[in-house]
């Protein structure tokens, strides 16, 4: 597991080296989020089953609003055998502190 700034997670994004796994509520993640992110609720109950139907050969960039939920995260999506996580430092009020693009 690395864990990375929003400018390099960006650079993984952009290299699509990462399927960016937004794990927010779903109300958060409609009012913005990182272009392409998949929303997983970590709240809801069935997260680990969510989590376990994911490719677990691709590396995942996982992130909340500030970094609380994601990394409680995290020891569940290492239970589920996803090898290659990146976690982003700060969350998404990170990434929008560096400006970085946002969809609605």
């Amino acid at each position: 597991m690395n864990h990375v700034s929003a400018k390099q997670a960006q650079q993984l994004v952009r290299d699509k080296k990462v399927v960016v796994l937004d794990v927010r509520t779903p109300e958060e993640y409609q009012e913005g989020h990182i272009p392409g992110a998949t929303n997983l609720d970590f709240k809801k109950p069935d997260f680990a089953e969510q989590v376990g139907q994911l490719d677990k050969n691709k590396s995942y960039l996982v992130h909340c609003m500030g970094g609380g939920r994601s990394t409680k995260a995290l020891p569940i999506l290492e239970q589920q055998q996803i090898k290659s996580i990146y976690h982003l430092d700060g969350g998404f009020n990170g990434w929008k502190e560096e400006g970085l693009a946002v969809e609605k």
